[in-house]
């Protein structure tokens, strides 16, 4: 009897192993399948792909971008200092001339926006600050640069490359027209992998007084801005330049999501100067200023912290030739109201030397109208 029932058991077990694999494997063998809840791969209806639908997302920006964009690679030549020792004629005698040591070069990346069609682009002054210059296009020519100009107080500059035919040149937007929290793409070339886009939005407008450039008028963004990216663009949701991506905050050199692009209304404006002139002309009084605190309001005797203390004359400057004197509080000019400092900077270096305009002061609680000519602002001492 014993061995009946173990034939039994041996003989369910194989029919329900049976079972299961058909089950798994083949269940419409089965009669009554569909009844019993089993759904076969090939009873579910699978979407397919609806080329009707539209394609969503940022990628018609960037492509509408990404063939203006070019890498930049230069190069400078590092010379080695000689020993003063080697100056001396005695220790020559013992020790021979100095031998000629190689050259060393240092190597550095960036990128930068075609703003024409006969091939200039638009960069950072950081960028092509080198001896030689080697731009390679979104279509993979590459080719030298010349550079056409360079503005170090905008930390902006225009190279040129001359390849035949017609180059995909930007088109600019309207950053004035820009918000916080509008969608924006970063184009350049990180850590020298290769043209790259990286998305955020706009953190924040007219950021300054940040120590970068001596005039300053910055879109923050958290998209991604690398080593690299520098001279690249910030472009809009149609692709359209709305600033030159040029600085980032970071202790460590690796994107923290604060990074900083030149507004193109400025980079334009300068862009057309040094195209026409080579170089960027602005004006200047020869006086340095300081924004009024509360302390320094209640000493002078004012009733507001209105206006700026003129805190320097140049010498044989316009100012001085107005008679504007250190101490003074600088109010309006003809008739813009100097706010704070950069609106002062602004006001003065966008009018033409030659002009004459009104200073309008108080010196010791009087008012007074000083007439001072414009005069040319000085190049900066590095440059």
């Amino acid at each position: 009897m014993r061995k009946y029932w173990l034939l039994f058991t041996q003989a369910v077990t194989v029919v329900l192993a049976l079972l299961f694999i058909v089950q798994t494997l083949r269940p419409e063998l089965l009669p009554n399948a569909a009844r019993s809840g089993v759904v076969t791969l090939h009873e579910i209806a699978l979407p397919a792909a609806d080329s009707r639908i539209p394609v969503t997302g940022l990628s018609a920006a960037a492509q509408k971008a990404m063939p203006a964009v070019v890498n930049i690679y230069t190069s400078t030549v590092i010379k080695t200092p000689i020993h003063p020792f080697m100056e001396d004629p005695r220790f020559r005698f013992f020790f021979g001339d100095p031998q000629d040591s190689e050259p060393q070069s240092s190597y550095s990346l960036g990128s930068g926006v075609i703003v024409s069609p006969d091939g200039y682009i638009l960069t950072n002054y950081h960028v092509i600050d080198a001896d030689q210059i080697e731009v390679a296009l979104a279509d993979g020519r590459k080719t030298r640069a010349h550079v056409i100009g360079s503005d170090p107080e905008t930390d902006l500059a225009v190279i040129k490359i001359d390849l035949p035919g017609e180059l995909p040149a930007i088109t600019f937007g309207r950053p004035e027209r820009a918000q916080v929290g509008d969608l924006v793409l970063a184009i350049g070339n990180p850590f020298g992998v290769g043209q790259t886009v990286t998305m955020g939005i706009i953190s924040a407008l007219k950021r300054d007084h940040l120590g970068l450039n001596t005039f300053e008028n910055f879109i923050q963004t958290d998209a991604a801005i690398n080593p690299g990216n520098s001279g690249g663009a910030l472009v809009d949701v149609n692709g359209y330049l709305i600033g030159i991506n040029s600085a980032i905050y970071s202790p460590n050199g690796g994107s923290l999501g604060i990074g900083f692009a030149i507004s193109a209304n400025t980079a334009k404006k300068t862009m057309v100067q040094i195209i026409q002139t080579g170089s960027v002309t602005r004006g200047w009084i020869g006086a340095g200023v300081q924004e009024l605190t509360p302390e320094l309001a209640e000493s002078f005797k004012l009733g507001s912290t209105e206006g700026l203390l003129i805190t320097e004359v140049t010498p044989n400057g316009p100012s001085e030739k107005a008679g504007v004197k250190t101490g003074d509080i600088l109010i309006a000019i003809d008739d813009w109201v100097v706010a704070d400092w950069n609106v002062m900077l602004e006001t003065v270096t966008n009018l033409p030397p030659g002009k004459v305009v009104t200073l309008k002061v108080l010196r010791n609680g009087a008012a007074m109208s000083l007439p001072v000519k414009i005069g040319k602002r000085p190049k900066p001492a590095a440059q």
